[in-house]
């Protein structure tokens, strides 16, 4: 057993590799908005071929 300190990798832009997976950016918000529009364009698209229907 070696008493030398162990030395952290780092990536080619000198930031540790290990935190940049702990830091992911929190996205419910952005699928939560995708969902509704979504959504939306499905219940545009069912309505306006009901509406084509009736005609």
């Amino acid at each position: 057993m070696s008493n030398q300190p162990s030395v952290k990798q780092s990536s080619a832009h000198g930031v540790n590799e290990s935190k940049q997976t702990d830091e992911e950016p929190n996205l419910k918000g952005t699928f939560a908005s995708v969902m509704i529009l979504g959504a939306f364009i499905i219940v545009s698209w069912i309505s306006v071929f009901i509406l084509y229907m009736y005609r």
